[in-house]
Parts: C-alpha cells; sequence; structure tokens
C-alpha cells in the first residue's frame, strides 16, 4: 500500500484499515498503542487474517475518522486517494520538463559549436584549394 491507493472494488476490510490509518498518519504501532491492542493485532486486520470485535470496530472507526459501514463494506464515509499522489505526478513532470529544456540547450550551444568548426574548416579548405 505504500505507493499506489487501492482501488475501491477491490479492497479488502485490511486495505480500507490500512488506507485509513495511513490517511491520519499513523504507523501500525501508534494505531494499536491507541486502541489498547498488539501491533499483531493490527497487522493481522491489515492483513486480513482476523477483523476486530464490534467495540473495537466502532473504536477504529471513529480514531481513523471513517464510517463502521466503510471499514466493513466499502460503502459510505470513507477516505479519499491522497492529493498529494497527483501533486507528486505533476512535480515529476515538471522535473523532467525542466530537464529535457535544459539538455535541449546544451545540445543547442554544442550544435553551435560544431556548426561554427565545420564553417571554418570548410572556409580552410576553400582558401587552400583557392589559385593564388
Amino acid at each position: 500500500m505504500a505507493d499506489a491507493y487501492y482501488s475501491d472494488e477491490h479492497a479488502t476490510f485490511g486495505d480500507r484499515v490500512a488506507a485509513a490509518r495511513e490517511a491520519a498518519g499513523l504507523s501500525q504501532a501508534q494505531l494499536a498503542r491507541r486502541l489498547g491492542v498488539k501491533l499483531q493485532t493490527v497487522a493481522s486486520w491489515e492483513a486480513d487474517r482476523s477483523e476486530p470485535r464490534a467495540n473495537r470496530l466502532q473504536m477504529l472507526a471513529g480514531m481513523l475518522n471513517v464510517s463502521m459501514v466503510w471499514l466493513m463494506t466499502g460503502s459510505g464515509e470513507g477516505v479519499s486517494p491522497p492529493a498529494e499522489t497527483v501533486t507528486h505526478s505533476l512535480e515529476a513532470l515538471l522535473t523532467e520538463l525542466r530537464e529535457t529544456r535544459l539538455a535541449q540547450v546544451r545540445l543547442a550551444e554544442r550544435l553551435g559549436r560544431l556548426e561554427k568548426r565545420l564553417r571554418a574548416a570548410v572556409d580552410a579548405e576553400r582558401d587552400l584549394a583557392a589559385p593564388e
């Protein structure tokens, strides 16, 4: 779940818990501590090896600022895809554009120098070949 946001139609309970936890800016350990459960318990929820009891589910939903229904089914109030993913992609494109433009300027300067050397060589050849 680190790089790609999950797809709603394929998301499991564990996927939704992990997405909501990440959106809340919490690590698994921090969430476990706040809920009063073991780290292994949160990891098991996110890996879909187990699910919390109703009382923990209610606490979990409240702590992650999502609805219990969304956690269980994916319907209702949940988390939105992070905007920073789009921003990061746009920043990467802008960086690539700047690098390409800089490379273009360097190539244009190099072409100018090569053209100047070629003209000088052609002129020198003409001078040697010209009858005096």
